[in-house]
């Protein structure tokens, strides 16, 4: 299940207000895409990984399960490698 909009090879859209849920495993992450975390909508995409870097304007919350990164601006998640992410901010 992936519905983002791509921006080339493991590049991804986010949208402004969208919500990133992760979940920490043992040595993976889950993460759940929300367009809007105040919209009830079921999620946009799920990736299995870890979250490196978050360089955009953003609200991190944690919770007992892992943590929410509430994004402020449209931004890109993209792969690093394989099972590692970074978040960054969208240029366009």
């Amino acid at each position: 299940m992936n519905h983002l909009a791509r921006l080339g090879d493991e590049r991804y859209l986010l949208p402004n207000h969208a919500h990133i849920i992760v979940y920490d495993g043992n040595d993976r992450e889950l993460l759940t895409v929300y367009d809007c975390g105040a919209a009830q909508k079921p999620p946009s995409a799920q990736f299995l990984g870890t979250l490196g870097r978050i360089s955009c304007q953003h609200r991190l919350d944690h919770t007992q399960t892992g943590y929410v990164v509430k994004l402020d601006e449209q931004a890109v998640l993209e792969q690093q490698k394989p099972d590692d992410y970074r978040i960054i901010s969208h240029q366009g």
